[in-house]
Parts: C-alpha cells; structure tokens; sequence
C-alpha cells in the first residue's frame, strides 16, 4: 500500500493560525468577486440586491463551521435565478412574491437538513449527466434572454411578464428602445467579462474580470452623471444593511399548496443537487485530494438556507465559479469561504454608498458570461461527442424546461433516458436494481456487476464499491452487463480516481463483447450477444 507524504492542512482553529495568510488572501480575491456577482444574481431573481449580499455573508460567517467541505463557496448562485423569480412570479410578484417565496425556500432548506440526516449524498449519482447539463444549459439560456434588456439598460416595464422565449422573440423592439449610454457600458463590460480568461499574462489574469468591469463601469456612471441624467432602474440600490435584517419569511403561501409544494421540491432538489456536483468537482481540484462529507456538507446548507429565508436572502449552495476561484488562489482550508463572508459584511458596513454607483448593465454583463458558460456551443458538441442518444436526452430536457419549468424538464430528461436503456436491451428488473457480487482473495476485490449499470441503480453499485476498504487493488468486472451507460461510466471513472488517490488501484474490465454507441472514451456500452429480458 502507498503512504502518503504530503502534509494536510490542519483544520479548525489550528488551520486557521496555520494558514492565515494563504486563506486570508483567497478569501479578499472572491469576495471582489462575489460582491458584484451576488447583487446581479438577487437583482435577477427579483430580490432586494442587499439580500444576495447577506445569503454570502451566512455562506461565509456561518457555514463555514458546519460545512462537510473544505473548499467550497457557499453563497447565491445563477443556477438558482429561474427559480427564485420564478417562485416570486407565482406567487404574486413583487414583495408580496418575495415574502411568500421565503416561507417555501424555509422547507425546502429543512429538508437539505433531512437530506444529509438520511444521508441523501448521494442523490446527484440517481440523474443522468445528459439532463443534468441540459438542465443548465437551458437555465444558461433563461439568464441571458433576462438579461438582454439590462445590458440594454431597457426600461423594466417594456418585458414584464414574459418568458424567456418571448423576450427573445421580441429582441427587435428591445433593441429598438435601448439607452444608448446604458448599452455602451454593458456591452464594454461584457467585452471584458468574455476576453479576460484570454489574456495570456497569467499575473493580470488573475485579477477577477468582474473586479476589471466595476473597475470601467462606476467611473463610467459617474462620468456620464447616471445618478441625474439616467432612470432609477439603470443603478443598484441596496439600502442600509442594519434596517433590513429582520424577520422576513411569510408562510402565507401554503394558502396555494400546488404552488407552495412545486417550489419547495425544486429549491431542495435543483439546490441541493447543483450543490453536491459543485462539491465533487472542487474535491478534484483540490492539491490535497481531500475527500468531503456530502451528508454534512448538505446539512450545512440547509442550515445557512434556514437562516437566509427567514431573513430574506436568496437560497446558497456551493457554488463552483467562486469554489474554483478560491482552489486557484491557494486557499487551504473552510477559513477562506470564512474570509470571504467577512470581506463582504465588512464592505457593506463601511462602503455600501459605493455599491450604489454600480450600474445594472455591469451586473447583467457578469450574469449573461454566467449563461453563456452554462449554455456555450462546446456543450452541445461535447455531449454529441458522448453519443447521439445523450444529445437527445440533452435537447429534450433544454426543450421542456424552457417551455414549462426545471422540474418537468429534468424528469423528461430522465424518461428519455430510460426510454433509450429499454431500447437499448436493459433489463426491466435491473433498471433500478443491479446484482453487485464482491468477492476477497489475495489481498485482491472481485466486483461483478450483473444485468445492467445505468444511473438509475448506480447509487447501489456506489454504495457495494464503497464498502470496500482503502488501499487493495480492485477489479471491476462488467462481462455480464447488457447494458452500461455513459453516467455509470463516468461515476466508475471517478471512482477509480479516488479510490487510487487513496492508495489502492482500480481496473474496469469486461468490454470484450461490448460496443460502444459512439467514439468517446466513456460512451455508453452495449452487450449484443445476450437477449434482453424484454425479448422473452
């Protein structure tokens, strides 16, 4: 077995005086990038801007201590915005809607509680990466038809009530009434937020772009007098943080239980599954190959949601632009997501007047980047890449979700796919059940898997593969599975890169009479040569 010789950060408080510096700095580099980003995502989820300030600064001050990952940022996130606006529409708009979305937002954190109680972890194992990435996509999508009219600095009234389709549909009378100064700043600001990653000096790289774009777009404003000359919608307008914390949440919504229901569902599910995806991709890139407790990590934010509904914030997770941020500027441990909250309630106390000199066409600038990397045309290559099936399941999910909402179209999304499993041979007694059979000899773990391995009964196999104790060389053995699909695939492959980070080895074997359904290295896998259940 491999020894490990490389120093873990210390933890807790003796982390904190370890690495004070390191996280300290990480901590002020995101909190330039968060401030910005968390008054647009409030501004497009139609809450006060202050509140997506006060979700990081609980992010940061409170969930730090209870967080089950050490990387991680906890804060509001773009993911999140179409259902937020959406949950403040329905349930009438306004402040009105905003007070009645906090009493669903309130459920929904207690069950991301309960969710890391009954150890649902593991839950973003049960849906399919097609529709997973569709669902994002197509949330990409909605942010920035939203979005178009703000960078335009258009007049609000000019779109309220429309979908996304429609505000598409209409972008020729958008454009028509755009604000030629408001346009000019959002669209330099745009420029920016797409160029930066492209420029090659690695030192002005690592200036965050939305720190560059506030740093164009308040001496623009001020030049051009937006506080005289311009409309009340074209700046922020946050307010006194101290005269807005109190209690806000309003379970008057239950009064609609259809409603009250849907939103709570979707909080807890989208939330909580976009959380735990952002936990396993930051784990990879952490230097110390740390492994988080995603049942913790979950009751974590459930707690810190509890907190922000009944004061007003927007939902957190963990989310992955400002998580990545913090790994690439050397952040060691939870104090960085700590410092990051401080940064935050520390400028709000002393300069929140400057927060008021942002323009909204800055902050839509940041938001449409965000949609553009969730919906970006390499997404759609690379999933075609993956297989043709995946890119139906993909558009059908964007389709649907688009039309009605992230709810119906993640669980087409995942009809689809078993639509496709079926077709494809699976068995109808393995689609959410697979006979896993672990067998020791010579310090050696045989892992049969029989029938079928496809994300509906992936989490099963997860949980056989996770019994067995660190550090043996095991083989995975698929010979007698019809059917393997691409999500299954790449959940082994992450497997086998944990399992072997902590000093065993890893071997998937078994595609002898496979085929797969497309050229990628984690395609789909289908056995041809044993009948499906389906066929007798």
């Amino acid at each position: 077995m491999k020894s490990h010789k490389i120093k873990l950060p210390k933890d807790g408080f003796a982390g904190l005086k370890e690495n004070f510096s390191t996280d300290a700095i990480s901590g002020f580099i995101v909190f330039l990038l968060a401030l910005p980003l968390s008054l647009g995502i409030a501004k497009a989820s139609d809450f006060p801007p202050i509140m997506g300030l006060i979700t990081a600064i609980i992010g940061g001050l409170v969930v730090s201590f209870f967080a089950g990952s050490r990387l991680t940022i906890k804060g509001p996130a773009a993911g999140l915005i179409v259902i937020v606006a959406g949950s403040v529409a329905d349930f009438g708009g306004g402040e009105t809607g905003w007070h009645l979305a906090l009493g669903a937002m309130f459920v929904a954190a207690v069950l991301q509680i309960l969710f890391g109680v009954f150890k649902f972890g593991k839950m973003a194992d049960f849906f399919p990466l097609p529709a997973i990435h569709g669902m994002l996509a197509a949330i990409g999508i909605i942010i920035i038809a939203k979005q178009i009219p703000v960078l335009l600095n258009v007049n609000p009234a000019l779109i309220a009530g429309q979908g996304p389709l429609q505000i598409l549909g209409n972008l020729p009378e958008v454009i028509k009434n755009l604000d030629p100064r408001g346009t000019l700043i959002g669209l330099v600001s745009l420029v920016v937020m797409l160029g930066w990653p492209l420029i090659k000096w690695f030192n002005l790289r690592k200036i965050p772009a939305p720190l560059v774009v506030l740093l164009i777009a308040v001496p623009a404003e001020l030049i051009m007098e937006f506080q005289t000359t311009e409309p009340a919608y074209a700046l922020v307008h946050v307010g006194n943080l101290i005269e807005n914390l109190h209690l806000n949440v309003d379970f008057g919504g239950l009064a609609q239980p259809g409603i009250f229901i849907k939103y709570v569902i979707m909080f807890a599910l989208v939330g909580s599954l976009e959380s735990l995806l952002t936990v396993k991709a930051v784990d990879m890139l952490d230097p110390y190959k740390r492994k988080s407790d995603n049942n913790k990590d979950l009751i974590a934010v459930g707690i810190g949601n509890t907190i922000t509904a009944v004061l007003g914030g927007l939902p957190m997770i963990s989310e992955v632009a400002r998580s990545s941020a913090n790994v690439s500027n050397g952040a060691k441990t939870r104090w960085a997501n700590f410092f990051h909250g401080f940064f935050i309630l520390a400028f709000v106390l002393l300069a929140s007047r400057y927060i008021e000199m942002i323009p909204n066409a800055a902050l839509a600038a940041m938001l449409i980047s965000v949609g553009i990397k969730l919906a970006h045309p390499n997404e759609f290559i690379s999933t075609f890449k993956v297989g043709k099936e995946q890119l139906v399941i993909f558009l059908v999910t964007i389709v649907v979700t688009l039309g009605e909402d992230l709810l119906l179209g993640i669980m087409a999304g995942m009809l689809v796919k078993i639509i496709f499993h079926l077709v494809n041979g699976c068995p109808l007694s393995a689609l959410f059940k697979a006979p896993v059979i672990i067998s020791f000899a010579e310090k050696e773990y045989l892992v049969e898997i029989d029938k079928a391995a496809v994300f509906t009964n992936y989490i099963r196999i997860k949980s056989r593969l996770e019994s067995i104790p660190p550090g043996f060389h095991v083989t995975i053995d698929l010979k007698n599975t019809k059917l393997i699909d691409h999500s299954v695939m790449e959940n082994l492959h992450h497997f086998k890169h944990d399992y072997e980070s902590n000093g065993g080895t890893v071997h998937i074997v078994g595609f002898d009479k496979h085929t797969t359904l497309s050229d990628h290295a984690l395609a789909a896998r289908k056995r041809k040569d044993i009948p499906s259940e389906s066929a007798h």
